[in-house]
Protein backbone atom coordinates (compact mmCIF):
# COMPACT_ATOMS: atom_id res chain seq x y z
CA UNK A 1 0.00 0.00 0.00
CA UNK A 2 1.54 3.23 -0.81
CA UNK A 3 2.92 5.17 1.82
CA UNK A 4 1.09 8.15 2.84
CA UNK A 5 3.01 11.73 3.23
CA UNK A 6 2.83 12.10 6.80
CA UNK A 7 4.37 8.90 7.02
CA UNK A 8 7.63 9.48 4.21
CA UNK A 9 7.83 12.34 5.99
CA UNK A 10 8.65 10.57 9.43
CA UNK A 11 10.76 7.66 7.80
CA UNK A 12 12.58 10.40 6.08
CA UNK A 13 13.83 12.49 8.55
CA UNK A 14 14.17 9.62 10.74
CA UNK A 15 16.73 7.49 8.53
CA UNK A 16 20.34 7.44 10.02
CA UNK A 17 21.34 9.42 6.86
CA UNK A 18 19.08 11.99 7.60
CA UNK A 19 19.67 15.62 6.58
CA UNK A 20 19.14 16.83 9.72
CA UNK A 21 19.47 16.50 13.32
CA UNK A 22 17.11 13.94 14.68
CA UNK A 23 15.98 16.51 17.41
CA UNK A 24 14.89 18.85 14.53
CA UNK A 25 12.89 15.84 12.71
CA UNK A 26 8.97 16.45 13.95
CA UNK A 27 9.70 20.22 13.97
CA UNK A 28 9.99 20.20 10.01
CA UNK A 29 8.51 17.55 9.47
CA UNK A 30 5.22 19.60 10.89
CA UNK A 31 6.50 22.55 8.74
CA UNK A 32 6.96 20.67 5.58
CA UNK A 33 3.45 19.00 6.18
CA UNK A 34 1.76 22.51 6.56
CA UNK A 35 3.06 24.20 3.42
CA UNK A 36 2.72 21.97 1.08
CA UNK A 37 -0.90 21.37 2.06
CA UNK A 38 -2.05 24.91 2.17
CA UNK A 39 -0.40 25.64 -1.37
CA UNK A 40 -2.63 22.36 -2.49
CA UNK A 41 -5.29 23.96 -1.03
CA UNK A 42 -5.08 27.78 -2.10
CA UNK A 43 -4.46 26.48 -5.74
CA UNK A 44 -7.41 24.23 -5.97
CA UNK A 45 -9.39 27.32 -4.53
CA UNK A 46 -7.74 29.42 -6.62
CA UNK A 47 -9.16 27.24 -10.16
CA UNK A 48 -12.05 26.45 -8.62
CA UNK A 49 -12.66 30.26 -8.33
CA UNK A 50 -11.45 31.43 -11.93
CA UNK A 51 -14.03 28.23 -13.61
CA UNK A 52 -17.38 29.92 -11.31
CA UNK A 53 -16.15 33.95 -12.11
CA UNK A 54 -15.80 32.82 -15.76
CA UNK A 55 -19.24 30.93 -15.48
CA UNK A 56 -20.89 34.01 -13.89
CA UNK A 57 -19.09 36.66 -16.11
CA UNK A 58 -20.40 34.45 -19.47
CA UNK A 59 -24.27 34.67 -18.26
CA UNK A 60 -24.04 38.36 -16.76
CA UNK A 61 -22.52 39.52 -20.23
CA UNK A 62 -25.54 37.49 -22.37
CA UNK A 63 -28.28 39.80 -20.23
CA UNK A 64 -25.78 43.09 -20.71
CA UNK A 65 -25.63 42.50 -24.40
CA UNK A 66 -21.54 41.93 -24.54
CA UNK A 67 -21.81 38.02 -25.09
CA UNK A 68 -19.00 37.87 -27.45
CA UNK A 69 -16.74 39.51 -24.79
CA UNK A 70 -17.89 36.92 -22.23
CA UNK A 71 -17.73 33.91 -24.70
CA UNK A 72 -13.80 34.92 -25.18
CA UNK A 73 -13.49 35.63 -21.91
CA UNK A 74 -14.66 32.45 -20.62
CA UNK A 75 -12.31 30.29 -23.22
CA UNK A 76 -9.41 31.99 -22.47
CA UNK A 77 -10.38 30.77 -18.62
CA UNK A 78 -11.20 27.54 -19.35
CA UNK A 79 -8.00 26.95 -20.95
CA UNK A 80 -5.61 28.50 -18.51
CA UNK A 81 -7.61 26.16 -15.72
CA UNK A 82 -7.19 23.20 -17.88
CA UNK A 83 -3.24 23.78 -18.08
CA UNK A 84 -3.17 24.51 -14.65
CA UNK A 85 -5.10 21.13 -13.44
CA UNK A 86 -2.71 19.14 -15.59
CA UNK A 87 0.09 20.92 -13.57
CA UNK A 88 -1.46 20.31 -10.78
CA UNK A 89 -2.12 16.46 -11.89
CA UNK A 90 1.69 16.46 -12.17
CA UNK A 91 1.92 17.22 -8.79
CA UNK A 92 0.05 14.53 -7.31
CA UNK A 93 1.90 11.88 -9.76
CA UNK A 94 5.42 13.25 -8.11
CA UNK A 95 7.38 10.21 -6.82
CA UNK A 96 7.17 10.48 -3.08
CA UNK A 97 9.84 8.14 -2.39
CA UNK A 98 11.91 7.30 0.79
CA UNK A 99 13.15 10.61 1.56
CA UNK A 100 11.19 13.55 2.99
CA UNK A 101 13.94 16.42 1.62
CA UNK A 102 13.85 15.46 -1.70
CA UNK A 103 10.32 15.49 -2.03
CA UNK A 104 10.10 18.51 -1.13
CA UNK A 105 13.05 19.70 -3.16
CA UNK A 106 10.87 18.08 -6.26
CA UNK A 107 7.56 20.27 -4.58
CA UNK A 108 9.69 23.33 -4.86
CA UNK A 109 10.99 22.35 -8.76
CA UNK A 110 7.77 21.78 -9.34
CA UNK A 111 6.79 25.60 -8.33
CA UNK A 112 9.25 27.23 -10.61
CA UNK A 113 7.95 25.04 -13.38
CA UNK A 114 4.26 25.95 -12.60
CA UNK A 115 5.32 29.48 -12.59
CA UNK A 116 7.56 29.69 -15.87
CA UNK A 117 4.75 27.89 -17.54
CA UNK A 118 2.07 30.67 -16.52
CA UNK A 119 4.01 33.52 -17.06
CA UNK A 120 4.43 32.00 -20.86
CA UNK A 121 0.28 31.78 -21.09
CA UNK A 122 0.37 35.50 -19.37
CA UNK A 123 1.92 36.55 -22.72
CA UNK A 124 -1.06 35.68 -24.43
CA UNK A 125 -3.73 35.69 -21.90
CA UNK A 126 -3.66 39.43 -20.56
CA UNK A 127 -3.81 40.80 -24.32
CA UNK A 128 -6.86 38.18 -25.28
CA UNK A 129 -8.60 39.72 -22.31
CA UNK A 130 -8.38 43.07 -23.46
CA UNK A 131 -9.17 42.45 -27.21
CA UNK A 132 -11.97 40.25 -25.90
CA UNK A 133 -13.16 44.11 -24.14
CA UNK A 134 -12.52 45.98 -27.30
CA UNK A 135 -14.49 42.81 -29.07
CA UNK A 136 -17.18 42.78 -26.70
CA UNK A 137 -17.51 46.69 -26.28
CA UNK A 138 -17.57 47.17 -30.36
CA UNK A 139 -20.16 44.65 -31.63
CA UNK A 140 -22.83 45.71 -28.31
CA UNK A 141 -25.86 46.43 -29.87
CA UNK A 142 -26.76 50.17 -29.21
CA UNK A 143 -30.49 50.59 -30.66
CA UNK A 144 -29.93 48.65 -33.87
CA UNK A 145 -26.70 49.63 -34.33
CA UNK A 146 -22.97 48.59 -32.97
CA UNK A 147 -21.60 50.66 -30.22
CA UNK A 148 -18.55 50.67 -32.12
CA UNK A 149 -20.29 52.06 -35.38
CA UNK A 150 -21.70 54.34 -33.02
CA UNK A 151 -18.05 55.66 -31.31
CA UNK A 152 -16.67 56.19 -34.88
CA UNK A 153 -19.75 58.05 -35.88
CA UNK A 154 -19.28 60.35 -33.12
CA UNK A 155 -15.52 60.97 -34.02
CA UNK A 156 -16.08 61.74 -37.78
CA UNK A 157 -18.56 64.48 -36.89
CA UNK A 158 -15.78 66.16 -34.83
CA UNK A 159 -13.19 65.10 -36.62
CA UNK A 160 -14.34 64.42 -40.76
CA UNK A 161 -10.90 64.35 -41.61
CA UNK A 162 -9.68 61.61 -39.46
CA UNK A 163 -7.63 58.49 -41.49
CA UNK A 164 -10.20 55.04 -41.18
CA UNK A 165 -9.39 51.56 -41.63
CA UNK A 166 -11.99 49.13 -42.82
CA UNK A 167 -14.12 51.77 -41.18
CA UNK A 168 -11.88 51.60 -37.85
CA UNK A 169 -9.87 55.14 -36.84
CA UNK A 170 -6.44 54.49 -37.72
CA UNK A 171 -5.16 56.35 -34.31
CA UNK A 172 -7.07 53.78 -32.27
CA UNK A 173 -5.83 50.58 -34.45
CA UNK A 174 -2.40 52.08 -33.57
CA UNK A 175 -3.56 52.45 -29.98
CA UNK A 176 -4.56 48.92 -29.17
CA UNK A 177 -1.38 47.46 -30.89
CA UNK A 178 0.60 49.42 -28.53
CA UNK A 179 -1.51 48.32 -25.37
CA UNK A 180 -1.35 44.69 -26.80
CA UNK A 181 2.16 44.73 -27.40
CA UNK A 182 2.81 46.34 -23.67
CA UNK A 183 0.24 43.72 -22.38
CA UNK A 184 2.28 41.00 -23.91
CA UNK A 185 5.63 42.25 -22.99
CA UNK A 186 4.88 42.59 -19.47
CA UNK A 187 2.33 40.26 -18.97
CA UNK A 188 5.07 37.96 -17.11
CA UNK A 189 5.34 40.45 -14.64
CA UNK A 190 1.69 40.88 -14.31
CA UNK A 191 1.56 37.33 -13.72
CA UNK A 192 4.19 37.38 -11.00
CA UNK A 193 2.58 40.47 -9.06
CA UNK A 194 -0.45 38.54 -9.10
CA UNK A 195 1.52 35.13 -7.45
CA UNK A 196 3.02 37.17 -5.12
CA UNK A 197 -0.13 38.20 -4.06
CA UNK A 198 -1.78 35.22 -3.55
CA UNK A 199 0.96 32.62 -3.14
CA UNK A 200 3.70 35.27 -1.64
CA UNK A 201 3.67 34.41 2.21
CA UNK A 202 3.54 30.15 1.45
CA UNK A 203 6.42 30.53 -1.42
CA UNK A 204 8.42 32.97 1.16
CA UNK A 205 8.19 29.83 3.80
CA UNK A 206 8.79 27.55 1.63
CA UNK A 207 11.99 28.93 0.65
CA UNK A 208 12.93 29.49 4.36
CA UNK A 209 12.13 26.00 4.97
CA UNK A 210 14.64 24.99 2.07
CA UNK A 211 17.04 27.11 3.39
CA UNK A 212 16.99 26.05 7.07
CA UNK A 213 17.62 22.59 6.16
CA UNK A 214 20.27 22.56 3.54
CA UNK A 215 22.16 24.90 6.13
CA UNK A 216 22.11 22.67 8.70
CA UNK A 217 23.03 19.74 6.09
CA UNK A 218 26.19 21.69 5.59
Amino acid sequence: MEKSIENIWKEGFLKSDALIAPKLNNLYNQKSIHIIDKFRRMFRLNLIAIVAFSFIFLIVSYFLGILLMGAIFFVALTVLVIINKRLLNALESIDKGENSYQYLKEFNQWIKMQIAVNKRISTFLYPIIFMSFIIGFWFKDADGIFLGERLVAKILIRFPDIHLVYGIPLIGIIAAFIILGLLAFFGGRIYQWDLNIIYGRVLRKLEELMADIESLNT
